[in-house]
Protein backbone atom coordinates (compact mmCIF):
# COMPACT_ATOMS: atom_id res chain seq x y z
CA UNK A 1 0.00 0.00 0.00
CA UNK A 2 1.52 3.39 -1.06
CA UNK A 3 0.42 6.51 0.93
CA UNK A 4 0.38 9.62 -1.11
CA UNK A 5 0.47 13.36 0.34
CA UNK A 6 0.69 16.66 -2.29
CA UNK A 7 1.72 20.17 -1.08
CA UNK A 8 3.09 23.21 -2.29
CA UNK A 9 -0.32 24.44 -3.66
CA UNK A 10 -1.46 27.98 -3.39
CA UNK A 11 -1.85 31.26 -5.28
CA UNK A 12 0.10 32.43 -8.19
CA UNK A 13 -0.32 35.04 -10.55
CA UNK A 14 -0.66 34.73 -14.36
CA UNK A 15 3.25 33.99 -15.59
CA UNK A 16 4.10 33.10 -12.06
CA UNK A 17 5.81 30.14 -11.19
CA UNK A 18 4.99 27.30 -8.53
CA UNK A 19 6.31 23.71 -7.21
CA UNK A 20 4.00 20.88 -6.23
CA UNK A 21 5.63 17.82 -4.55
CA UNK A 22 4.06 14.62 -3.74
CA UNK A 23 5.85 12.52 -0.53
CA UNK A 24 5.05 9.12 -1.01
CA UNK A 25 5.04 6.16 1.73
CA UNK A 26 5.12 3.03 2.04
CA UNK A 27 5.89 0.19 -0.92
CA UNK A 28 9.07 0.83 -3.53
CA UNK A 29 8.86 4.47 -4.07
CA UNK A 30 11.35 3.65 -7.42
CA UNK A 31 9.25 1.03 -9.00
CA UNK A 32 6.48 2.95 -9.27
CA UNK A 33 5.71 5.49 -12.09
CA UNK A 34 3.89 9.22 -11.04
CA UNK A 35 1.68 11.01 -13.00
CA UNK A 36 0.65 14.37 -12.06
CA UNK A 37 -3.92 15.14 -13.15
CA UNK A 38 -5.40 17.84 -12.35
CA UNK A 39 -9.12 18.39 -11.67
CA UNK A 40 -11.15 22.18 -12.18
CA UNK A 41 -14.35 22.70 -11.09
CA UNK A 42 -16.94 21.10 -13.11
CA UNK A 43 -14.46 19.77 -15.64
CA UNK A 44 -13.13 16.02 -15.93
CA UNK A 45 -9.77 14.43 -14.51
CA UNK A 46 -7.41 15.61 -16.80
CA UNK A 47 -3.97 14.31 -17.32
CA UNK A 48 -0.80 16.53 -16.46
CA UNK A 49 2.61 14.90 -16.74
CA UNK A 50 3.63 11.31 -15.86
CA UNK A 51 7.27 10.40 -14.84
CA UNK A 52 9.11 6.93 -14.55
CA UNK A 53 10.03 4.99 -11.94
CA UNK A 54 13.80 5.95 -12.63
CA UNK A 55 12.94 9.38 -13.87
CA UNK A 56 14.49 8.47 -17.06
CA UNK A 57 11.04 9.21 -19.11
CA UNK A 58 8.74 12.18 -19.05
CA UNK A 59 5.63 12.68 -20.97
CA UNK A 60 3.58 15.99 -20.73
CA UNK A 61 -0.39 16.98 -21.95
CA UNK A 62 -0.02 18.94 -25.24
CA UNK A 63 -1.52 22.08 -22.67
CA UNK A 64 1.38 22.31 -20.29
CA UNK A 65 3.96 21.12 -22.62
CA UNK A 66 7.33 23.62 -22.36
CA UNK A 67 5.88 25.34 -18.91
CA UNK A 68 6.38 21.99 -17.11
CA UNK A 69 8.68 20.21 -15.49
CA UNK A 70 7.83 16.21 -13.70
CA UNK A 71 10.96 15.13 -11.69
CA UNK A 72 11.43 12.37 -9.03
CA UNK A 73 14.16 12.13 -5.88
CA UNK A 74 14.28 8.32 -5.55
CA UNK A 75 16.01 8.92 -2.14
CA UNK A 76 13.52 11.20 -0.90
CA UNK A 77 10.48 8.99 -2.01
CA UNK A 78 9.46 12.45 -3.43
CA UNK A 79 8.10 13.70 -6.90
CA UNK A 80 7.41 16.86 -8.10
CA UNK A 81 5.72 19.48 -10.57
CA UNK A 82 7.22 22.33 -11.47
CA UNK A 83 5.17 25.05 -12.72
CA UNK A 84 6.41 27.90 -15.19
CA UNK A 85 4.71 30.49 -17.40
CA UNK A 86 1.08 29.80 -15.38
CA UNK A 87 -2.47 30.88 -16.80
CA UNK A 88 -5.24 30.93 -15.08
CA UNK A 89 -6.68 27.95 -17.10
CA UNK A 90 -3.99 25.94 -14.66
CA UNK A 91 -5.94 26.48 -12.15
CA UNK A 92 -7.43 23.15 -10.47
CA UNK A 93 -6.38 20.82 -7.92
CA UNK A 94 -3.78 18.61 -8.22
CA UNK A 95 -3.45 15.04 -7.81
CA UNK A 96 -0.57 13.11 -7.40
CA UNK A 97 -0.79 9.14 -8.55
CA UNK A 98 1.71 6.12 -8.73
CA UNK A 99 1.37 3.57 -11.15
CA UNK A 100 3.29 0.69 -12.04
CA UNK A 101 3.76 1.88 -15.40
CA UNK A 102 3.77 5.28 -16.97
CA UNK A 103 0.26 5.77 -18.00
CA UNK A 104 -1.88 8.87 -19.22
CA UNK A 105 -4.84 7.72 -18.28
CA UNK A 106 -6.26 8.35 -14.37
CA UNK A 107 -8.53 4.71 -14.28
CA UNK A 108 -4.98 2.79 -14.25
CA UNK A 109 -3.29 4.78 -11.96
CA UNK A 110 -3.79 2.28 -8.20
CA UNK A 111 -2.66 5.49 -5.45
CA UNK A 112 -3.69 8.66 -5.69
CA UNK A 113 -3.43 11.45 -3.10
CA UNK A 114 -5.65 13.87 -1.18
CA UNK A 115 -5.02 16.94 -3.92
CA UNK A 116 -3.18 20.32 -3.60
CA UNK A 117 -5.13 23.54 -5.17
CA UNK A 118 -3.15 25.91 -7.17
CA UNK A 119 -5.06 29.12 -8.24
CA UNK A 120 -3.54 31.62 -10.86
CA UNK A 121 -5.20 35.03 -10.54
CA UNK A 122 -5.23 36.63 -13.93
Amino acid sequence: QVQLAESGGGLVQAGGSLSVSCAASGGTFSSYAMGWFRQAPGKEREFVAAISGSGGRTYYADSVKGRFTASRDNAKNTVYLQMNSLKPEDTAVYYCAAAPLVRVVADMYDYWGQGTQVTVSS
